[in-house]
């Protein structure tokens, strides 16, 4: 994969041009990208951690991974049912 930034694609002038976008590293990137920000967005959401009511190092880091292993169980099925 390719590391890049967002390309602009209103019209007006980008700050990504043709030689990085090409490439078939930048598409798997952004979509790689799309994966991790959605499992964020749900943390931040629906599992309530956007204001975390712990305080310390130690707790918050216990929550996200509680919370992360949860996110991994409600998309279980999902991924399950792919699989051949």
């Amino acid at each position: 994969m390719r590391p890049h930034v967002a390309q602009n694609i209103s019209g007006r002038r980008s700050a990504i041009d043709g030689r990085t976008t090409r490439h078939p590293g930048y598409s798997a990137s952004l979509k790689a990208r799309k994966r991790i920000e959605e499992a964020f967005g749900w943390i931040k959401t629906v599992a309530g951690l956007r204001r975390t009511k712990l305080r310390g190092l130690a707790k918050v880091d216990w929550a996200f991974a509680f919370t992360a292993a949860a996110y991994n169980l409600v998309r279980l099925p999902k991924l399950l049912a792919v699989t051949p």
